[in-house]
């Protein structure tokens, strides 16, 4: 289980799924990495020191290019208060994806990064 409040993962973008690819089979030949499959467009690995995804969603509008940092939360609806409260905005609002849900949010300094817990509906 990952820790509440704590950066998770950082997250690759990639254009579809041959980036993706490309992408892993750049990092397993440099690094030595071994990556788990979440289908053709995303992957990610741990070992990297923590884990690395590489996203090849393609059409999805809540991706960026530039890495993204991703923070695990118990709340995702509390974080996502909080963030709003603190001053942050929420650049994508709560959506789900396979195995969780997550928002993306902007923090008054314009750094985006999401936040992500499971999802409670899939037990």
């Amino acid at each position: 289980m990952p820790t509440s409040n704590h950066i998770d993962l950082v997250e690759l973008r990639a254009d579809g799924a041959d980036a993706v690819r490309a992408a892993r089979d750049f990092y397993t030949a440099a690094f030595g990495w071994e990556f788990t499959s979440y289908g053709p467009e995303y992957v990610d690995t741990s070992g990297s020191g923590t884990v690395l995804a590489v996203n090849g969603t393609t059409g999805d509008a809540t991706l960026q290019a530039a890495p993204l940092a991703v923070l695990y939360v118990a709340d995702l609806e509390a974080a996502r208060d909080a963030v709003v409260a603190s001053g942050g905005s929420i650049r994508h609002d709560i959506y789900g994806f396979p195995g969780g849900r997550r928002f993306h949010f902007v923090d008054p300094a314009g750094n985006e990064l999401a936040a992500w817990s499971e999802d409670p509906d899939a037990a």
